[in-house]
């Protein structure tokens, strides 16, 4: 089975949720909702590719997707319904659209147009925020080709535009995925 022009795809681990958190050999359940974003599960593995595609990405890669593939919700009469992603079983069909990251060779690497970005610590306390982070500033965490094409390579300390952060963990580490076009500056010295 292999789609025309879509990515087939299942969840990683067999859940469309990532609900639960295990704390001294206890699991817990953070959230109950079926409609809270954010513990659907974000990861997803792929099972064929389109015939159309001619990329890196390759069957058994996993792809880092958006909140709503997975997702459950409920119908205007109360019904529980999947996402307009859902196939059959625990498929689903994903446009190039609804994934950011993938993990090819055991390495991760974006779609262009998206990059993630690690924020940074501010250099002083500030009493009136409650934030830890510098705010519009972060380092390139997973560049795209189109960065590297202008210079701005992983490791590189960016400035960013205001409300362009949108939160991720990967592997423990909270990161900014955001458009390419969002990179506003590139900063020669930090701290």
């Amino acid at each position: 089975m292999q789609p025309p022009f879509q990515f087939l795809v299942r969840p990683q681990k067999g859940v469309r949720y990532d609900n639960t958190k295990t704390i001294g050999g206890k699991e817990f359940i953070l959230s109950a909702s079926q409609e809270d974003h954010t513990t659907t599960n974000r990861f997803a593995v792929v099972v064929a590719l389109p015939i159309t595609y001619h990329g890196e990405i390759k069957k058994g890669d996993i792809l880092l997707v958006h909140h709503n593939v997975f997702r459950k919700y409920y119908d205007m009469k109360g019904r529980e319904r999947s996402g307009p992603s859902f196939f059959m079983d625990d498929l689903f069909l994903i446009d190039y659209d609804q994934f950011f990251l993938y993990k090819h060779g055991g390495r991760w690497q974006c779609a262009d147009p998206y990059c993630f970005i690690k924020p940074v610590d501010k250099i002083e306390e500030d009493l009136k925020t409650k934030s830890t982070e510098q705010e519009l500033i972060g380092i390139v965490r997973y560049g795209n080709t189109t960065l590297t094409e202008k210079g701005i390579k992983e490791g590189d300390v960016v400035s960013f535009q205001p409300e362009s952060e949108y939160e991720f963990t990967i592997e423990g580490e909270k990161l900014y995925r955001m458009f390419t076009k969002n990179i506003c500056i590139l900063l020669d010295t930090w701290k």
